[in-house]
């Protein structure tokens, strides 16, 4: 860029646009979804009651048969304690100072909030699809736990998947390729009667191989909302959806498959939102994180408010000209019901 001669730069003012355009953060469809819609998380750990096994057959009978009397054992509690994340705020009290003047653009502590809770979020979709082994196994579950079949965790929420066999998901190896008759396998081994999955969750390359599958005319793309959500039809709803218009996927037996930069290379993961929240446990002693901002543009998450951040406040540390702060995010990724869900598993090509 030829630099101006100093007629101009002695007579001109310079303009900051009062926008900071995103550059770095990819897309999150899972955790903006689930995040978007948590539920509170209660006690010192949730506990949910799950049926496991049928109870005593009954059976035919005349006249004065006699008739089992044995009670029977069929439910058992999957139990989950509540996990915390944490991201650092810090900043310098000269550059507040300065940035306090009449001629501030943009407010220099709240940009770097909204940021800094935005790239938190990031991490965290980072960890919505993993094992939750990270860190000392301090991690947040995420779909390579919910979705597996005893191989990347072999107990769940506290019970074995060897001993309580229906809390294993169905987990197909692709044998390297994708069709439609193999997503159709998929849908029908998670699926039973009106219990079906409600979204498809893949990488970008996945969604095109599955793109490729179908007719022009069935390559139709629609808009898919923030927040998950069924709707009268049994699909999703755009109920709820603050700001923009959500996500583009592509329709398979009426529910969208979405890509998600996110997602676990060559994988393909069907699953029933209604089976899967985040419970929000807020920090002790903060407030919550006004997490929208209109200063950034560029990601998908200046769109959506009321993610269930908290927020330490400024503290000022003894020997520093400075402020520091924490944004905290507690609670847990839980499926009550992981037979509900489904994952195809070493994608490289379309059939």
């Amino acid at each position: 860029m030829s630099a101006l001669g100093t007629r101009v730069t002695t007579t001109t003012q310079d303009k900051l646009i009062p926008k900071v355009v995103d550059t770095i953060l990819n897309s999150n469809v899972f955790a903006t979804r689930v995040l978007s819609k948590a539920k509170k998380y209660s006690g010192e750990r949730m506990k949910f009651p799950v049926k496991y096994q049928k109870g005593t057959a009954g059976t035919s009978f005349a006249g004065f048969d006699t008739f089992s009397t044995s009670a029977s054992t069929t439910r058992v509690n999957l139990e989950f304690v509540p996990k915390f994340y944490e991201h650092p705020i810090s900043l310098p009290l000269d550059e507040l100072s300065a940035n306090a003047t009449e001629e501030r653009v943009l407010d220099l502590a709240k940009l770097e909030m909204a940021s800094n809770a935005q790239d938190m979020a990031d991490e965290i979709g980072t960890l919505f699809y993993g094992d939750g082994t990270g860190n000392g196994s301090k991690d947040f579950l995420g779909l390579e736990a919910i979705v597996d079949d005893g191989t990347n965790a072999a107990t769940f929420g506290s019970l074995t998947r060897a001993t309580y066999t229906t809390l294993n998901s169905t987990v197909t190896a692709s044998g390297g390729t994708i069709s439609l008759a193999k997503m159709s396998t998929l849908y029908n081994a998670a699926a039973s009667g009106s219990q079906t999955p409600t979204l498809g969750l893949t990488t970008e390359a996945v969604f095109n191989f599955y793109e490729s599958l179908l007719q022009p005319q069935e390559q139709i793309s629609k808009t898919v909302p923030m927040m998950k959500g069924r709707g009268s039809n049994g699909i999703n709803s755009n109920d709820g959806l603050i700001g923009g218009t959500g996500f583009v996927g592509l329709r398979f037996k009426g529910f969208p498959i979405l890509a998600d930069e996110k997602c676990t290379s060559q994988v393909l993961y069907f699953v029933n939102e209604d089976y899967i929240d985040w419970y929000a446990l807020p920090m002790a002693m903060t407030e919550a994180a006004k997490y929208r901002s209109q200063d950034i543009e560029g990601n998908d998450y200046s769109n959506v408010q009321g993610l269930g951040f908290s927020w330490s406040g400024w503290i000022k540390p003894t020997n520093a000209a400075a402020v520091v702060s924490h944004m905290y995010l507690g609670g847990e990724l839980i499926s009550q019901n992981p037979k509900r869900h489904a994952k195809l598993t070493g994608i490289t090509a379309a059939a």
